[in-house]
């Protein structure tokens, strides 16, 4: 975990923004309808609409004839109502959002921030304003369901959208997925493991929508890397329900310890909601990373994951984490709290699209230039977009210690989700 330690901005940081915010507003009166300019005068911080540009004198900034350039706008929609951890991980994503425009510093570039209200109608709309104040690409939402809404809309308009969704239905056609797809995971630690010695696997997987993505995936894996699939359990996400489903693979564990072929692998997937309340439950039942070789998803890189002591030691798949290290400590730095782990989503996002701002109109994101072939860095590492819409991440293989995860083996490669591996030179 990453001590943010106390609240420290840089100096006129609040200011700053909201300098920017007017310099925003000042450059839509001149060429925007009067939609454009009603949004440019919503406070900024509103959670409905917010118009954020770079920090820089837009009209200092002339293009060809000495004319000033047309602001290039980033849509991005977040279900920012409400009180709860989806209104609080959109609050920081938003904030992710909005250092990247600061720090990639593009004074010709604007933010306009939409409250998607956590619906797919909400989303809908959300997108439509943005596409109407000159949004020319959608970042996000954070949903399957608001994708789809948002897609619809998006289409229309020949807008594409970097959605946060980690669902692959939703992606293709003008919409593409910034998330790390669990297929793609659960692929690279069966074969990591595999390569490792492992042969005999077992899986524990929720009973839920998650899960069910998992469990073929898994399989998949297993016999495509030339293991053996020995049992796959499902556990209810109630607390209460887990300890018969988890007690019932722990007594098959142990009655495969004496078989000629034992189980040395067991997958767990699950996250922060529901691994702290496993631990118990795999410690009272004897299971450990001292006798079986846990394995994990991309759902065991959070924060104090190492603080249930029967996964300390198990591996999992995410991205190097030095990158999200010096990510977090400057989102600290700047708004005095930790940023939620998907932060770097949207931040890698905004990044992504003020990159390919500085073509012409017309061509800055197209489907060429957003499946360009040396793809994108950024702060979860490599990330490359197929033609389909799906991400090609470059995935290390961590080790989980009390204190974070240490790399057991480097992202050098992407996985398709297909099995090939392929490299990928990152820009």
């Amino acid at each position: 975990m990453i001590d943010a330690g106390p609240p420290v901005r840089p100096a006129g940081w609040r200011a700053r923004l909201r300098a920017a915010g007017r310099l925003a507003c000042r450059a839509a009166g001149g060429m925007a309808a009067a939609g454009l300019v009603a949004a440019c005068a919503t406070n900024l911080g509103s959670p409905t609409s917010d118009v954020t540009a770079a920090l820089g004198d837009q009209k200092g900034a002339p293009a060809m004839g000495g004319r000033p350039q047309k602001p290039v706008r980033i849509g991005m929609l977040l279900p920012l109502s409400g009180f709860g951890p989806q209104a609080s991980t959109a609050k920081g994503m938003k904030q992710a959002g909005e250092l990247a425009l600061f720090e990639l510093d593009n004074p010709l570039v604007q933010l306009i921030v939409k409250d998607d209200k956590g619906s797919p109608q909400g989303a809908a709309q959300a997108a439509q304003e943005a596409i109407g104040e000159g949004a020319e690409i959608i970042v996000g939402p954070l949903t399957a369901q608001a994708t789809q809404a948002v897609a619809a809309v998006a289409r229309k308009a020949n807008v594409p959208v970097l959605a946060f969704s980690n669902d692959r239905r939703v992606a293709g056609n003008g919409v593409y997925l910034m998330s790390f797809l669990p297929e793609q995971e659960v692929d690279r630690i069966v074969a990591y493991s595999v390569g490792r010695g492992k042969r005999r696997f077992a899986a524990l997987v929720p009973d839920d929508a998650y899960g069910a993505v998992i469990e073929p995936a898994f399989r998949r894996a297993v016999e495509r890397n030339g293991g053996a699939l020995a049992v796959v359990s499902r556990y209810p996400l109630e607390p209460n329900a887990m300890l018969s489903p988890v007690r019932a693979l722990a007594d098959e564990l142990k009655q495969s310890q004496d078989s000629a072929a034992p189980i040395d692998a067991l997958l767990i997937a699950g996250g922060a909601d529901v691994l702290p309340q496993i631990d118990p439950i795999l410690t009272y039942s004897g299971i450990s990373a001292d006798r079986v070789q846990l394995l994990g998803t991309g759902g065991w890189d959070f924060p104090n994951a190492g603080r249930s002591p029967a996964f300390v030691k198990g591996w999992y798949p995410g991205p190097d984490p030095h990158g999200w290290a010096d990510f977090a400590q400057r989102f600290s730095r700047s708004f005095g709290q930790a940023p939620p782990r998907l932060a770097s989503l949207a931040y890698d996002a905004v990044s992504i699209s003020i990159t390919l701002s500085s073509a012409e109109p017309g061509q800055r994101f197209t489907p060429q230039a957003l499946t360009r072939a040396s793809g994108f860095t950024g702060i979860d590492g490599s990330l490359r977009f197929r033609a389909d819409g799906l991400p090609e991440r470059a995935l290390a293989v961590l080790e989980l210690q009390t204190f974070g995860g240490n790399v057991l083996d480097p992202a050098q490669a992407t996985a398709p989700g297909d099995g090939r591996v392929t490299a990928v030179g990152a820009q």
